[in-house]
């Protein structure tokens, strides 16, 4: 699956270069362009955290990991809470006993849960107005109802057997949970909390970025142990090239399946607006949450639920897998399409 994966993403880069030295007359040259222009941002938001993630290692090996062992859990669980490409995968990696558990963790959870902790309701709820604001949360909540048949089948598919599988899973699936009903219960302090948690794991990175830069240009390290910059900036890089390849397959993904999903919508009660947005939602969230003012109550919920599991699935979660971890492209798919699908489902029976 990596390979032709891989193969893919290299000819649509190709496609998209020379319909840019055409002038972009299929629409597929601009989506090239903006898998480069996506290097800066990507860096500023990565490179830091995984300057810093050997500290993150060591405060967690002297306070949380010592429990988990204790419970016979896999420390490498704990960095599934942060966003696969906010230093979730290296931190995974880092704690982890068993190899397949870091996979699992830092890729399926980070890329699910993760993804939504630290991205897409801080986000989500700092953007949208005070109609949308219940519906969206409505939708989160149905989204993370049908997480642990994305988070298990993206387990399942990275070679973690089913009883090994249900056991590490137990705190991740205790907090979705606690998330559903603190949401449901609370949701003002809630979403006051996942914006604190957002600005603690971006302030983070800019220090790492900061003393990365410092230690680089100086050769001295104010904090022992960081993750040199350059080799921060190296895993940056390789997503970066994938991105080239992966934003005009997702343009052109998004094209095939048009007419399916408009005919799909009608069937669900979808209009257009719904339908575009679960297009739109598999390559990112923010186009989506912007857009969702314009959507019903209905569109609003499902195209919620969509983005805890299915966001990024063809775009900067795909590229960050195909950068730094190949083999697992199928389990992410397969994590994030069987979850997303599940979620909007749940979300239009709640509807329904």
């Amino acid at each position: 699956m990596d390979k032709i994966m891989m193969w893919v993403m290299a000819i649509c880069a190709l496609i998209g270069g020379v319909d840019q030295l055409a002038g972009n007359k299929f629409g597929l040259g601009r989506r090239f362009e903006d898998g480069f222009q996506l290097l800066g941002p990507t860096a500023l938001s990565m490179a830091g955290l995984i300057c810093i993630t050997p500290l993150l290692s060591l405060g967690l090996e002297h306070t949380i990991v010592p429990l988990y062992r204790i419970l016979h859990l896999d420390p490498g669980m704990l960095g599934g809470v942060l966003a696969i490409d906010m230093g979730g995968y290296q931190l995974c990696k880092e704690l982890a006993q068993d190899p397949a558990i870091g996979r699992y963790g830092g890729i399926i959870v980070g890329a699910t849960l993760g993804c939504t902790i630290t991205f897409t309701i801080p986000v989500g709820m700092g953007m949208l107005g005070e109609r949308e604001k219940p519906l969206f949360a409505k939708g989160i909540l149905a989204g993370l109802c049908m997480l642990p048949v994305g988070i298990l089948t993206g387990g399942l598919m990275c070679g973690v057997s089913l009883g090994k599988l249900l056991f590490q899973s137990i705190p991740v699936l205790i907090l979705a949970v606690l998330l559903v009903f603190g949401i449901s219960r609370f949701p003002d302090g809630m979403i006051h909390g996942f914006r604190v948690f957002a600005t603690v794991i971006r302030s983070a990175g800019t220090i790492g970025i900061a003393l990365g830069a410092f230690s680089y240009m100086t050769g001295l390290q104010l904090l022992p142990g960081l993750t040199p910059l350059d080799e921060a900036l190296k895993v940056v890089s390789s997503i970066g090239i994938v991105l080239l390849g992966s934003l005009p397959f997702a343009e052109i993904l998004q094209r095939l399946l048009k007419n399916p999903l408009e005919w799909i919508g009608e069937k669900i009660g979808l209009g257009r607006n719904g339908t575009a947005g679960l297009l739109v939602g598999i390559v990112s969230a923010l186009p989506v949450i912007a857009d969702m003012k314009r959507m019903n109550e209905r569109e609003i919920v499902m195209n919620a639920a969509l983005l805890v599991c299915g966001t990024s699935m063809v775009a900067a979660h795909l590229g960050f897998v195909l950068g730094v971890d190949a083999p697992a492209t199928g389990a992410l798919l397969a994590g994030k399409l069987t979850g997303g699908i599940a979620g909007v489902w749940m979300a239009w029976r709640i509807m329904k």
